[in-house]
């Protein structure tokens, strides 16, 4: 590979994780903004302790987008935001359940999902390119 190539590659990888990782420290954000609010909304979703599930959330999706962001550890942070998407995809985003006037924003919201978790299984498997903290090893 050409050094402008690879550097190019290294850049537009870093970018890529950056933007990934925006999504859910924007998200963990917001969360901690607006705490009691989105305890409410999880409560009435029928989740037990809503306020210790919020915490854990807002935990999960910061660590993992700084994780995304500085490169470190990404392998893992990618796969435990992929597993961390699943049951929140199918607990607030349950499109076959809304009713008619919600319905095309939960498919939207579920499609969006599943996209970023299409993400977090590429970053899984092609790592966190030259622009990481991670070991050299571990780069792609």
């Amino acid at each position: 590979m050409h050094y402008r190539e690879s550097t190019q590659r290294a850049f537009i990888i870093f970018g890529a994780r950056l933007l990934l990782g925006l999504l859910f420290a924007v998200s963990a954000v917001t969360k901690i903004a607006h705490f009691n609010g989105v305890a409410g909304y999880m409560a009435a979703k029928g989740l037990p302790f809503a306020e210790v599930l919020l915490a854990l959330t807002i935990l999960i999706e910061l660590g993992g987008a700084l994780a995304l962001i500085l490169g470190w550890r990404v392998r893992q942070a990618a796969l435990g935001l992929f597993l961390f998407i699943i049951p929140a995809t199918l607990l607030f985003h349950a499109f076959w359940s809304a009713d008619a006037a919600s319905y095309q924003n939960q498919l939207n919201h579920f499609l969006k999902n599943l996209a970023i978790m299409g993400g977090m299984l590429y970053v899984v498997v092609f790592g966190p390119g030259a622009l990481s903290l991670d070991e050299p090893a571990d780069r792609s």
